[in-house]
């Protein structure tokens, strides 16, 4: 099964390269972000004519995620559980019907600037709860992955540029210790599972030819649980998305899994 994360930046924006995407990188399950779309805005049918189940979590103009699969999806949920007040659209939960059963989250963590500040101490607040939620999993001892667009750069060697990032809330020394804790959890960065050293990157600014220059960082990540972990065959990063024509400042990255 091959599973992927991708941040699109805007269904609307997107609306003839990623199905273009779709028919060439054919994955199995993507989980996408930043659809910026209410739920019945969502070109659904587009997607059901490729094939795929399509469930959204939608937002009007901001945030919103979505799963599409061409595999069965049961027991579908919305919104990171732990607080109710929360009215940001940036977890969706499903369970692929694939030869092996896999449960997906697909999330789209807070950016968290400017820090310090109160949208800091929201996407702390709400990593505290993703790490919450990943406990209640573990306790199932059944395979799971957590992907999307984390706005985390776990490591200096995933910007091409860190000492840039050193006062922005993706590269905090919270940040990341909270990223740690989730993988200390027993999770596995799937990318890092397979490929080890700097120069890889899913996010390119529009800004100061970021790609041209290819100043970017890593920040779209597929955490597997243990479970998931064993199933792991291989993962990557589809860089060359990001020339594509009108493209997202993201790029997708996948795994396939031996499910």
């Amino acid at each position: 099964m091959k599973l992927a994360t991708f941040n699109i930046n805007g269904i609307k924006a997107r609306i003839d390269a990623l199905p273009r995407w779709l028919a060439d990188a054919k994955p199995d399950v993507v989980c996408l972000q930043e659809i910026k779309s209410q739920d019945d805005a969502f070109p659904r049918e587009m997607f059901e004519d490729m094939g795929y189940h399509v469930e959204t979590h939608g937002q009007k103009g901001f945030n919103g995620v979505a799963i599409l699969s061409r595999l069965p999806l049961e027991d579908v949920t919305r919104g990171l559980p732990g607080d109710a007040a929360d009215e940001q659209a940036r977890w969706i939960e499903a369970t692929v019907m694939a030869a092996r059963p896999i449960r997906i989250c697909g999330l789209y963590l807070p950016n968290g600037n400017p820090a310090p500040g109160p949208k800091y101490d929201y996407k702390l607040a709400w990593m505290a709860r993703m790490e919450d939620r990943i406990r209640a999993l573990l306790i199932l001892e059944e395979p799971f992955v957590c992907l999307g667009d984390y706005n985390v750069i776990p490591q200096a060697m995933d910007a091409a540029k860190p000492a840039a990032w050193t006062e922005d809330a993706l590269y905090l020394p919270d940040t990341r210790a909270a990223f740690r804790r989730m993988l200390n959890l027993g999770l596995t960065d799937a990318f890092r599972a397979r490929e080890q050293g700097p120069g890889h990157y899913s996010f390119w600014d529009y800004q100061a030819g970021a790609w041209e220059r290819n100043n970017g960082i890593r920040i779209d990540h597929l955490l597997l649980s243990p479970q998931a972990a064993d199933l792991l065959v291989e993962a990557r990063i589809d860089r060359e998305v990001r020339a594509g024509d009108k493209p997202s400042d993201h790029v997708p990255v996948w795994v396939e899994l031996a499910a």
